[in-house]
This record gives C-alpha cells, structure tokens and sequence, in this order.
C-alpha cells in the first residue's frame, strides 16, 4: 500500500469529527495504539484514531471509511499477542473502548447482552449480586474488552470445564465494511436457521466485521471453590497428574501446569516460594460447584497416585495469591530477549510437546519455560537468551525465532495447532499454510471478500 498524503488523512480527519464529534478523532495517537502487547507497530506509521461513542458511530465511520477506500483496524484494548490491531499506514484505528453499556442481565434466560467494549472481568463483577458470572478468562481479563476476546476467540483458564469464548456466545451485533449493521444468532439456547455467522465471525480477527454487541451465556455461581496445588519432581509427572485426572471421576474447573522454568521466573520476578523445595513442576487446580468435598478427595487421590505432593488451599487469600502468581507467569523473564509462544496439542500428547520444547531448547542454545492450560492442551512456551538484553526495536535473535518455528511444527506433528487461543494477527502468517490446504485458504479469502470486497477490513491480518 502506498503511503498516504497527510492532507487525505487531514481531509478524512475533518469529514469524521462532522459526523462523529470533535472528541471522536484524535489526529496524533499515543504510540501504543500503533499495535498490541506483543507487536508495537512502525514508529512512522500515519493514522487516525477513531473513537465512536455508539454503534451509530461505528456505522458512520465505516461508510466514510468504505467510500474514501481507507482500510480500518478494529480495537479492543490493544491487549492481543499476536498483532492483529497493529495500525496501517494511511488508515483509521476504529476503538470501540466507549461502547462500554451492558445492556441487560437476565437470570432468566441466563444471558448478558453487552456491548463491544466492556472489560472481560467488569462482566462478572456485574453479574455477582446476581449470582451469576462470565465464564471465559482470558488472563489479560482485567484490561481486555469483549468485543476483542470475541474477535480473537480468547481462551483462558477455565476453559477445560467451560469452553473458550465461543463456547459462550450465542449472538451478535456487527458492523459490516460499508457501514450495514448485521444482527447474527439467536437469544434462545437452540437455534439453526441458516448458517452460522455468529460461529463465522468469532475468532475472524475483525477481517470480516466490526463486532459491537454480543449476548453471552452467563452461569450461576458455583456453591463453592476450591483450590489444590500440587508440586511434582519432573514435568513428565505432572503431566502423568493431569493424565490420572482424566482417568478420574472429577473435572477442575481450571488446570494449570507450570514446568520448572516457569516456576524459577515467577518466585525470581515476584519473591515467592511457589517452586517450595527445588520442585520441579506445579500444578494449579481449581475445582467448583456441587459435592465440593467429594471432588476433593477424588482429586487428591489422583494426583497422590501420580506422585504428588498435594496441598489442598483452604484459605481464600492464599488462593487468590497463587492465582495471581500464575496470571503474573506471562511478564516473568524482564530484560532478556523472549518470545512467548502459543500452541495447543491433545490433551494426551501433553508429554511429548513438553520433551520435545526442552530438546528443542538444547538444540538452539536457548532457555526454555512452559504454562500450559493442561486441561485442554493449551501450551505458552517461552523462549529466551538470558544473556542477551532485549533490542528496543523489537528484534529477535535468530536462535530463538528458529527454536520459534520447530516449537510450532512439533505442535502440528502432533496433532495440534499453531494457535490455541491468541490469534493469527501478523506474528503467525508465515506458518498458516503448514496447518490449512489450499482449498481451505482460498475458500476463506472468497468469504472474506464476501463479506469485505475492497478489503478494507484489518488488511494484511489473519488471513
């Protein structure tokens, strides 16, 4: 794409704050609305940000957008890992942080009807005096946004007993490229009039439309919670812990394995004892609902037969402490080179990714750690050279985009995926032709220009 005049972007900029408000646009952005957590941007890169107080809004800034042929971004909170909200030069970054109502609660038919900007964990916090919650928690739940978690089918830690986010949606409000609001899916649980646009647009990375507004399915409080560590000599038996679980009558809500790299960055960033006595994995359960002591016991059973050490947690500020050492997991390792990884294997090849990432470690030179959301094969890998600081422009060392890249096929070796729940954005282009044929882009380029035919949608993401 050529580079834009900045009087088109001026021009552009004037035609939107007529029709938006003057508040609306913002002709020099702060730099971290040139990309997300992981992929900052160009630092020369032109653009407008575009901040719509209504679905009104959104509409009206994509028919100036479709007629002038300016490609849009879609943005949630700028909290994704994989670049798919990183700006384009020329174009417009359409935040969607003020439409932030939710609209309705309702015990009833156990759904939400909330709009695209509202804060994952603002949800539930709505939803407790009801006795409800959200179910997906995605780890970055208290910074990003619905419309994003939807748009990137975020995953989290309770999704082995809960499902990811789409697993939670059961219709949509969008906007199309020239401005046409498109109504997707049912309120009623059941539902199979027509295709499935709502399963189509959840996880499309806003190439196909802006989601504004969903209605989720919201859960009634579990009776009761209870949290379990337990601590194993080597990763391979805390993933035989998570093989005796699935050999159990019991089902966690949330199973988290931490390998020993893991375990080391947490207690060094945050002074913790989490690692105890030199072991050499965790796990980090979470059990809710009915029969709360029953599942205990067969929980514990389990994991003691895989050679455990079990604590069962039984204070709720203890709980809360481990949990957030596991949500902090993701920012260990400051000031080294590290790129954090996300693949998803089945569940019973858990054993092997683990001993291939070490072996893969070895072969590159670089240091290796591991979260894993055990429960559904869910691998964060990351890699690092401890002795290399990090280069402010971005760049990585060669060893570790190499190791980068045998991590991702081992995972297909096995069965899996190159991405588990952060997207494609455009950090995993280049593998995308290692998991789908042919036949299978192409189709989904014809849907993508179906729904967008001059491709103004996040270009260059996803697809």
């Amino acid at each position: 794409m050529s580079r834009t005049e900045p009087s088109m972007l001026e021009t552009l900029a004037a035609r939107l704050r007529e029709a938006l408000g003057q508040d609306a646009v913002i002709a020099s952005p702060a730099a971290h609305h040139r990309g997300d957590r992981a992929v900052p941007g160009a630092a020369d890169t032109r653009f407008l940000l575009v901040l719509p107080h209504d679905v009104e809004g959104v509409q009206a800034a994509l028919r100036l957008a479709h007629g002038t042929r300016t490609p849009v971004v879609p943005r949630g909170a700028g909290s994704g890992l994989s670049g798919g909200a990183v700006a384009i030069d020329g174009g417009i970054v359409l935040g969607l942080e003020r439409l932030d109502a939710i609209r309705e609660i309702d015990v009833l038919d156990e759904v939400a009807v909330v709009e695209a900007g509202v804060i994952t964990a603002d949800l539930s916090a709505a939803l407790a005096p009801e006795g409800f919650f959200y179910a997906p928690d995605p780890a970055s739940d208290t910074i990003s946004t619905l419309g994003g978690n939807i748009a990137t089918n975020a995953g989290g830690m309770r999704c082995a007993k809960y499902g990811v986010t789409r697993e939670s949606v059961l219709a949509l409000e969008a906007v199309l490229a020239d401005g046409t609001l498109l109504r997707t899916g049912h309120r009623s649980l059941k539902g199979v009039t027509g295709l499935d646009l709502t399963q189509l647009l959840i996880g499309s990375e806003g190439t196909l439309a802006v989601i504004v507004a969903a209605t989720v399915r919201i859960h009634p409080l579990p009776t009761a919670r209870r949290t379990v560590l337990a601590r194993f000599p080597t990763t391979a038996q805390a993933v035989g812990g998570v093989n005796a679980i699935s050999r159990s009558p019991v089902r966690p809500a949330a199973t988290e394995l931490l390998d020993a790299g893991a375990v080391a960055d947490i207690d060094a960033l945050g002074g913790s004892s989490l690692g105890g006595d030199g072991t050499g994995a965790v796990l980090l359960l979470e059990l809710d609902g009915y029969g709360i002591e029953e599942q205990t016991t067969d929980l514990v059973a389990a994991l003691t037969g895989a050679g455990g050490r079990v604590q069962v947690v039984a204070a709720a500020q203890e709980a809360a402490r481990l949990w957030e050492l596991r949500r902090s997991s993701r920012a260990a390792g400051g000031g080294r080179a590290r790129l954090g990884e996300d693949v998803a294997v089945p569940k019973s090849r858990l054993a092997e990714m683990f001993t291939q990432l070490e072996e893969i470690g070895r072969r590159h030179g670089v240091a290796t750690s591991a979260v894993a959301h055990a429960g559904d094969g869910n691998l964060h890998p990351a890699l690092s050279l401890p002795a290399t600081p990090e280069d402010p422009a971005g760049a990585l060392p060669g060893p570790i985009l190499a190791a980068a890249d045998e991590v991702v096929r081992a995972a297909l070796e096995l069965g899996g995926t190159i991405s588990g729940e952060h997207g494609i954005g455009t950090a995993k282009q280049h593998w995308l032709d290692l998991e789908l044929t042919p036949t299978s882009r192409e189709l989904q380029h014809r849907v993508k220009r179906s729904f967008d035919p001059r491709g103004l949608l996040n270009p260059g993401k996803a697809l």
